[in-house]
């Protein structure tokens, strides 16, 4: 029984060492790791498939590195273009570690790869972007550049055991002190161009209302004109009516002619008239076929007719001058036909008729004026 319990105890302590070594000598590497076997600080295995692997124990050492696409920042960058305008540059990368043996060997570590790589990274950016203008950083060739200052950087990373995957420009702004500067210079290049484009657009459109102008003032002189010829055409055909008209009915002629006048003469509140009732002007008041009443000058005298002369009334004494020194004597009341002067004659409250010349040929119309009657004798 003794015995057996010694060698129950030995073996519990020969299992449990060789459970303490297989735990030693046997290690896994992730799908996104890569391993390095150092065997008293000398890689002697490299492993870059994921799974379970051995080592000896006490022995080797197991160093994982990353398998992934990593970050690489870089500071800002203040470079000057090729035409001497200063850019700040903000610019990052990324890469991937595909020789873990030689990134071991050379860097060792990852933060200290990434301060290698920063200072390769910002040595490629100011030879490629010293080089450029500032046009072609900021629009014209930009993704060019950045193509040549990855393959700079990759080509230096090589030596490290690193692929350099993509480096791109963040950003290229220029320096503060200079962008206002710049922005107003931009701003006065827009508004000088707007003030052109504005004078332009003004002269092109004073050219066309002046144009149209013209053309408006041909058109209505040219309206104006065909509209004259027309008016003159039916004035001269109206003549040509009215003369046939007048000439066909002499008395209807009188008679429109004394219509005219009673229109002209009496007018409303305007018109102060000093005749006799029995003058010719009232021949067609007193009777519509136009005979003066008895009694008076005129009277059994047909009207006047278009186309008759006028006949000169017969000339009467003028009333006796009183000798000097006599005086004037007074009109007889027993006398009613006597008045005290003549009455104004009938040609100025009548206007003459307005008749147009008559054309092509038509008749001639002598329109004689109103026969003024005479004034009576003065009693002797």
């Amino acid at each position: 029984m003794r015995r057996g319990g010694i060698f129950g105890g030995v073996g519990l302590i020969i299992l449990a060492a060789i459970g303490i070594i297989a735990y030693l000598s046997i290690f896994t590497v992730d799908p996104t790791e890569q391993a390095l076997v150092l065997r008293f600080g000398n890689p002697v295995r490299v492993i870059t498939e994921p799974g379970l692997n051995y080592k000896l124990p006490l022995i080797d050492n197991v160093v994982y590195l990353d398998k992934r696409i990593l970050d690489l920042d870089s500071p800002s960058l203040e470079i000057i273009a090729s035409d001497q305008k200063r850019l700040v540059v903000d610019a990052f990368g990324r890469y991937r570690i595909v020789d873990p043996l030689r990134f071991y060997q050379s860097v060792g570590t990852i933060p200290i790869a990434q301060s290698r790589l920063a200072v390769v990274l910002n040595s490629a950016v100011r030879r490629v972007l010293g080089d450029a203008s500032f046009i072609d950083v900021v629009r014209n060739i930009r993704a060019e550049l950045m193509t040549k200052i990855n393959t700079q950087v990759d080509q230096e990373a090589q030596g490290l055991g690193i692929k350099v995957v993509d480096v791109k420009i963040r950003g290229a702004d220029l320096p503060a002190a200079n962008s206002q500067a710049i922005y107003q210079r931009m701003q006065t290049e827009r508004q000088r161009q707007a003030t052109e484009i504005r004078a332009q657009g003004e002269q092109a459109a004073r050219t066309i209302r002046a144009q149209a102008d013209r053309q408006v003032t041909v058109i209505v002189a040219e309206a104006n004109g065909e509209s004259e010829r027309l008016r003159g055409e039916g004035e001269a055909q109206r003549n040509r009516i009215l003369a046939a008209a007048y000439g066909k009915d002499p008395d209807f002629f009188a008679f429109y002619r004394s219509m005219q006048a009673y229109q002209t003469g009496l007018k409303s509140d305007t018109t102060r008239l000093v005749i006799t009732p029995n003058s010719e002007f009232f021949r067609y008041f007193n009777d519509p076929t136009g005979m003066m009443p008895p009694g008076s000058p005129q009277a059994g005298l047909p009207p006047v007719a278009a186309g008759t002369p006028p006949t000169a009334p017969a000339a009467t004494p003028g009333p006796a001058e009183p000798a000097p020194g006599v005086p004037p004597t007074p009109p007889s009341k027993a006398n009613p036909d006597m008045h005290p002067a003549p009455p104004p004659p009938l040609q100025d409250a009548i206007p003459p008729l307005q008749t147009p010349p008559p054309q092509d040929a038509a008749p001639a119309l002598s329109i004689p004026p109103v026969q003024t009657p005479p004034a009576p004798a003065p009693a002797q």
